[in-house]
């Protein structure tokens, strides 16, 4: 990932509405969140959680899938590992005083040990 994509990516976080949608979305993990359910945990609008979904969306921070009649949001975690290695890249060492747990799961998921950072993005955005 390049700085412009990091940068989208923290901007689209950088609202309190999108990170608490972000922060619902990490603790459903893959098996979502309807967009309804969403609006209620957060305490959003229904037409403002559907704008704030729609940023995280662009930002390739979450996808979309079809249960019934329902959608189901689900944070799209390769996009953020990726924006976060490249914003810490070799400085987390320095700054943490340990290796980069994000850098040892990108080696790990390419050599097949992390069935979690899937690149495929059902929204169809580009998740590099």
């Amino acid at each position: 990932m390049d700085a412009a994509g990091t940068a989208k990516v923290f901007g689209a976080l950088g609202h309190e509405g999108r990170l608490a949608i972000f922060q619902l979305l990490v603790s459903a993990g893959a098996k979502g969140v309807p967009a309804g359910e969403v609006a209620r945990q957060t305490g959003q609008a229904q037409s403002t959680t559907s704008a704030n979904l729609n940023v995280l969306a662009n930002a390739g921070l979450v996808t979309a899938r079809r249960d019934g009649r329902s959608v189901l949001y689900a944070l799209s975690r390769p996009r953020f590992s990726h924006a976060a290695a490249f914003l810490l890249g070799s400085s987390f060492e320095q700054i943490m005083g340990m290796a980069s747990p994000v850098d040892r799961r990108l080696h790990d998921a390419s050599v097949g040990g992390d069935q979690g950072l899937e690149s495929s993005n059902d929204l169809g955005h580009d998740a590099a």
